[in-house]
């Protein structure tokens, strides 16, 4: 990986060029790197495991000093792959309050914020598609099943034909 950031670059068993990789990535590719586990429900109801964390979903916080506390994200760096959580602040030597950032895979999405019609366009419509692949499976399976039951009922037809000629 001599280049400061090569979009065609694999993979590297080395940290260092990993670390390479995530710090040079421009801001579209970064972007990327802020998915979130989302819940069950929500794994069931979208299909995904994972989505992008957005300014204004709800999450829950799983690692840390905070774990198990829920909020909603207030602001979302792309650039340092961080969120900030709304009403959730450590407090300083000197008794002020100062703004936690967290990792994104270190919080579940409990609720996704629905302002954005095609935030999950593409995982319905890959959902659509799968139901209905699921769907032609099982018909051709069901027209399999009749064409063997009508094959066998002509072969028992004409063995008995035979029969009767002998």
């Amino acid at each position: 990986m001599k280049a400061e950031f090569n979009k065609s670059w694999n993979r590297s068993v080395q940290p260092r060029k990993q670390v390479k990789f995530r710090a040079n990535a421009p801001a579209h590719i970064k972007r990327t790197f802020m998915g979130a586990n989302l819940d069950k429900a929500l794994r069931e109801k979208y299909g995904r495991r994972s989505v992008e964390v957005r300014k204004g979903d709800q999450v829950k916080i799983m690692r840390g000093k905070f774990s198990g506390k829920q909020g909603k994200v207030g602001v979302v760096d792309i650039k340092n792959t961080r969120i900030q959580v709304d009403g959730i602040q450590r407090a300083k030597i000197g008794g002020d309050k100062m703004i936690t950032w967290f990792h994104p895979s270190s919080v579940k999405i409990i609720i996704l914020n629905a302002d954005d019609k095609r935030r999950l366009k593409k995982a319905k419509v890959e959902n659509a598609k799968a139901e209905e692949k699921a769907e032609e499976v099982k018909e051709t399976a069901e027209k399999k099943k009749i064409v063997s039951k009508t094959a066998k009922v002509k072969t028992s037809t004409k063995k008995i034909a035979k029969e009767k000629n002998e």
